[in-house]
C-alpha cells in the first residue's frame, strides 16, 4: 500500500474514532429512512458498515425506523410524517419529493437529503453554509442528463429518433425544451415521456415506440431507478439501446450509463448521518458532492441489440464489458 494511500485511511480511523468517543453512553439514537430502494439494497447495507465504523450500532445504540417509497411515491407525505411521528432524531431523505416531504413534515428534525441539485431545488441556501435544519448531498444528476443525451447519440451511429423517460416530478419542463433542442442542433427528433409513477411506465415506452423511436434515455430520478429493471426489461424487448443514471445499471445488463457510482452515496451520507447524530448543525455542514463520473458500456448488451459502439468512444469509458 502506498504511503499516502495508508496515512488517508489512517486519518479517516481516526475520524471515525473521535465520532464514536462523541456519542453519548447508553443512548440509543433514532434515525429516520426514507428511500426510493429497498431496505436489505446494498447501497443502504453499505450505509449501515459506515454507520458502524461511525459508532453507530444498529440493534445496539441505534433504532432505524426505514421507509420504501421506491414503488409507492404517492405515500412519501405519509411516511414522512410516520418518522416526524416517530420522534427520530435525524431524517435521511433520498431523492427531491422525499427532502421536500421531509421539510413540510417538520420544522426541527435535522434531515439529510439526497437530491439533484440541492440548492437549485431550494433544499439549502447554500452548498458551503447550506442554513435552516438540512444539509444533504448534490449529486448533480440533472446536469448530467444532457451530457448522458450525447453519450447516447454517439454510442448509436446512425440514430435518428430517441425518447427520453423523464419523471415528472423531477425534471423541469425548461430543461427538457433544453435537451429538445440540443437534439434538434444535432438533426435527431427527441420525443419527451413524462411519468409521474411507476405504473405509468411501460404506456410510456409503448407511446416512445409508436413514435419510431429507436434508444432511450432514462433520465435521473429515484421513481426511475427504482423501477429500472422493468425498464431494462422493456427495451430488451424492443431491442433499444438506453442509457441510465447509475454505472451500476451497465453491469447489471443495461446498454450504457453515466455518472457517479450509487455506492458512492452510502460513504458520503454516513459521514454526514453521524455528525448529525452527534448534534452539529445541519446549517453549518456543507453539502457533499461526488468527485468522480464513470463511463460503463455494456457490449454483450450492444451485441445483443445490434448495435456498433464506435471504438473511439469505447476507448474513452471507465469500464467496457464484454
Amino acid at each position: 500500500m502506498r504511503r499516502r494511500e495508508f496515512m488517508a485511511l489512517m486519518g479517516a480511523s481516526v475520524a471515525w474514532q473521535f465520532a464514536a468517543m462523541a456519542q453519548q453512553p447508553g443512548r440509543t439514537y433514532r434515525l429516520g429512512n426514507l428511500q426510493p430502494f429497498p431496505r436489505d439494497a446494498p447501497v443502504n447495507l453499505r450505509f449501515l458498515n459506515e454507520m458502524r465504523r461511525g459508532g453507530f450500532i444498529e440493534g445496539q445504540n441505534l433504532t432505524i425506523h426505514y421507509r420504501d417509497y421506491g414503488l409507492n411515491s404517492d405515500l412519501i407525505s405519509q411516511y414522512a410524517a410516520e418518522l416526524v411521528n416517530a420522534q427520530v432524531d435525524v431524517i435521511v431523505a433520498g431523492g427531491g419529493a422525499a427532502v421536500r416531504a421531509a421539510q413540510q413534515a417538520t420544522k426541527t428534525i435535522p434531515i439529510l437529503g439526497v437530491a439533484d441539485d440541492m440548492v437549485g431545488e431550494g433544499f439549502v441556501g447554500s452548498l458551503v453554509r447550506p442554513g435552516g435544519h438540512t444539509t444533504g448531498v448534490s449529486i448533480l444528476a440533472n446536469e448530467l442528463d444532457g451530457k448522458r443525451q450525447d453519450l447516447l447519440i454517439e454510442a448509436v451511429p446512425g440514430l435518428h429518433r430517441m425518447a427520453a423517460l423523464a419523471d415528472s416530478n423531477v425534471t423541469a419542463v425548461a430543461r427538457l425544451n433544453e435537451m429538445q433542442e440540443a437534439a434538434r442542433a444535432r438533426n435527431i427528433e427527441l420525443s419527451i415521456h413524462r411519468v409521474a409513477s411507476g405504473n405509468e411506465i411501460t404506456a410510456a415506452i409503448d407511446m416512445a415506440k409508436s413514435s419510431g423511436t429507436t434508444a432511450l434515455n432514462v433520465l435521473a430520478s429515484p421513481m426511475l431507478h427504482a423501477n429500472h429493471q422493468l425498464i431494462m426489461e422493456r427495451v430488451a424487448m424492443l431491442r433499444w439501446p438506453a442509457i441510465y443514471q447509475w454505472p451500476e445499471i451497465a453491469e447489471e445488463g443495461g446498454f450504457a450509463a453515466y455518472g457517479p457510482r450509487l455506492i458512492q452515496l452510502p460513504d458520503l451520507t454516513a459521514r454526514l448521518a453521524v455528525d448529525l447524530l452527534r448534534g452539529k448543525e445541519p446549517a453549518n455542514l456543507p453539502v457533499e458532492q461526488p468527485t468522480k463520473f464513470e463511463l460503463v458500456i455494456n457490449l454483450k448488451t450492444a451485441k445483443a441489440m445490434g448495435v456498433t459502439v464506435p471504438e473511439a468512444l469505447l476507448a474513452r469509458a471507465d469500464k467496457v464489458i464484454e
